[in-house]
């Protein structure tokens, strides 16, 4: 729980939109959308500086922003 909601509470700081969940093999997967620099900065708290969540690997793959997202949230 602690990557998800700490990744929410960057996202929102940084006034990011998209989401981030759980998968069934343990990944979590996250979706970014938002000014380049803020969402940068939000991938950066990612890899680097989660406390109490321990990242092993990280996989980015960059899209063209679709502007669905109207906020940032933990999706169940």
């Amino acid at each position: 729980m602690f990557f998800r909601a700490n990744t929410r509470d960057k996202a929102q700081e940084k006034g990011v939109k998209g989401w981030v969940k759980n998968l069934r093999d343990g990944r979590v997967e996250a979706i970014f959308e938002g000014p380049e620099n803020r969402v940068d900065e939000v991938i950066e708290f990612c890899k680097n500086n989660q406390p109490h969540a321990r990242v092993d690997d990280f996989e980015i793959k960059e899209e063209e922003p679709t502007g669905e997202f109207d906020s940032f949230r933990i999706k169940r």
